[in-house]
């Protein structure tokens, strides 16, 4: 199934939530395009593409639930929805990318309320297909870079669960291993929330694939044994020299598997690229609750002294020098990224 879909009967937005996973699986509906931001920012839903669909189907709701008397005050309403939806998280680029199609296919001369509807419901739906197919194209592309017997560190959660349906570094994974390939996955448990360790980890298993769970900070010793052959993550955002924004951890493991000279792909749909910042530099870094951090416990009790204060950035940005290539549904993208970013 898809971890995001429109209910055509009830008209309303159904989500996998991923705070449960692995414990527990459970599908949440919405009405209210506020709480699809609440969701996004509670990361019921996480993953840059799937952050992107969930907007636009919150963009959905809000033109179905409002009672706005005519499509003028109807776009007014999807304007509000915009800026909610669009503050969720600042640093997925595919929230503002989906949140910006809906409001272009807006724009589009109807008078007709329940045909105004029918229009954004219709773009929301098709970013949601375009997903799937995109995914499945970056998959074939980079299962080419993937050989049989092959160990693969893998950072954070790019599955089907980060996106609408079959995933990005991930997907390329579930392909290799479904045209017969024999790949070994190390998987970063990815702290502070553990999205490795939860939700690759699951989807892994669901798909037969062997896998490993490994420390984050045990990337680099891996590494440097000589066991590892790729080195495998996503982005939320991707500046137009290359520099990628991705889930804190990813700097650290570029760097060693730079210096291991062990090959780091990054791997994204071409909506996650951001010409229109020259670096890493200008991209959004947003920083979580504390309480994340804190909140671990070992040996059943709290690992903090009490009174203890932490930062916890979600993203960090890896340098374009470390990332060796990219993989979208377009192709294999090589440096120098500055040139071929842009043509992708």
């Amino acid at each position: 199934m898809r971890t995001i879909e429109w209910d055509y009967k009830l008209n309303q937005l159904r989500l996998i939530d991923q705070r449960l996973i692995p414990s527990s699986f459970e599908i949440v509906a919405y009405e209210d395009y506020k709480q699809v931001a609440d969701a996004i920012k509670g990361m019921v839903v996480r993953g840059a593409p799937a952050i992107g669909a969930t907007a636009a189907f919150g963009m959905a709701l809000a033109v179905f639930y409002s009672s706005a008397p005519d499509v003028p005050a109807l776009r007014e309403e999807l304007e509000r929805a915009a800026r909610v939806l669009g503050a969720a998280r600042p640093t997925a680029v595919n929230l503002a990318w989906a949140i910006e199609r809906i409001l272009r296919i807006a724009d589009a001369p109807v008078d007709n309320i329940d045909d105004f509807r029918t229009l954004v419901l219709e773009e929301a739906q098709r970013i949601a297909d375009e997903d799937v197919a995109i995914n499945q194209e970056i998959a074939r592309h980079g299962a080419a870079l993937i050989d049989d017997g092959d160990t693969v560190i893998h950072h954070c959660n790019t599955g089907a669960l980060a996106t609408v349906d079959w995933g990005t570094a991930l997907g390329v994974i579930r392909m290799a291993h479904e045209q017969g390939k024999r790949v070994h996955v190390l998987v970063d448990e990815t702290r502070p929330r553990l999205q490795g360790a939860r939700l690759t980890a699951w989807e892994l298993s669901q798909y037969g694939i062997p896998y490993d769970i490994i420390t984050d900070n045990a990337a680099g010793s891996f590494l440097r044994s000589g066991a590892v052959h790729k080195v495998l993550f996503g982005a939320d955002r991707v500046a137009a020299n290359g520099d990628v924004a991705n889930k804190i951890g990813t700097y650290m493991l570029s760097l060693a598997a730079f210096d291991n000279t062990v090959p780091a792909y990054c791997v994204v749909p071409t909506s996650t690229i951001d010409l229109s910042l020259p670096s890493g530099v200008q991209i959004p870094i947003e920083e979580r609750d504390q309480d994340e951090v804190l909140d671990i416990k070992f040996q059943g009790r709290l690992a903090s002294p009490p009174g203890a204060s932490a930062r916890n950035p979600a993203f960090d940005i890896t340098p374009h020098r470390l990332v060796t290539a990219f993989i979208t549904e377009n192709g294999v993208v090589n440096p120098p990224f500055e040139a071929s970013l842009g043509v992708s």
